[in-house]
């Protein structure tokens, strides 16, 4: 998962398709959120090599990292939004929806894996299964996205639930059965989609955008159009 994030950012540089002349809230975001892709690794690494005792409390960091993460992925959706950025393969009302609901899925995984961390299996797997619902950008970043639409996000979610299932394999191939921690996480990965469909595709959604973008250029956009492509 680590991997399949730096590639996907690294080639969005390499491509030209970033630039560091960004908001300071966008350096922040990229700061926190990469940072926690270390706390992940480490974490795994702490709960294989040792000391436990350093893992156990790096844990209660890492919560506190997530509600970081909450806010500062939140807030630079909107800014994209309101500013009519959102990337053109994306419908902005969708978009304003799905990113911060990976992120209350990934929060509830890993808060759900934090409360049976007395049962490694459970608890390992669970956390797996939220980290995988924050890998989708990288994802995203990797895959012919203007070629999917109408269906980029859904494509990419789709890679994404790759994730679990290798999981799955892994379990019966090791163990001839599999572990029931990961029909719940993969549960709470498809629960977080279906919730994210029901609201962008609701007057919920719709009221949603509107109180976010007035005022603002996003305003103006469509909210379930997808923007010109730059490509013409």
């Amino acid at each position: 998962m680590a991997g399949l994030l730096i590639a996907g950012f690294s080639l969005n540089i390499v491509m030209g398709r970033s630039s560091f002349e960004r908001p300071i809230i966008v350096h922040a975001h990229a700061i926190i959120f990469m940072g926690w892709m270390v706390i992940y690794v480490l974490q795994n690494w702490l709960a294989t090599k040792g000391p436990l005792a350093l893992h156990r409390r790096l844990g209660w960091l890492a919560l506190g990292w997530l509600a970081l993460m909450l806010y500062f992925g939140t807030a630079v959706t909107v800014m994209n939004v309101q500013a009519g950025t959102v990337p053109f393969f994306f419908q902005p009302l969708h978009f304003l929806v799905f990113d911060p609901m990976s992120l209350i899925g990934c929060i509830a995984l890993i808060g759900a894996g934090v409360s049976m961390r007395a049962d490694t299996g459970w608890h390992r797997r669970l956390n797996y299964c939220g980290m995988a619902l924050l890998v989708g950008p990288g994802v995203g970043r990797l895959l012919p996205m203007p070629l999917l639409i109408p269906y980029a996000y859904q494509s990419a979610f789709a890679v994404v639930l790759l994730l679990p299932v290798i999981g799955i394999v892994a379990d019966w191939w090791r163990d001839g059965r599999v572990h029931p921690a990961w029909w719940w996480g993969l549960g709470g990965m498809i629960a977080t989609e279906v919730v994210t469909e029901a609201i962008a595709f609701s007057p919920m959604g719709l009221s949603l955008y509107q109180a976010v973008t007035a005022g603002t250029p996003g305003a103006a956009i469509a909210p379930l159009a997808f923007p010109p492509s730059p490509l013409g």
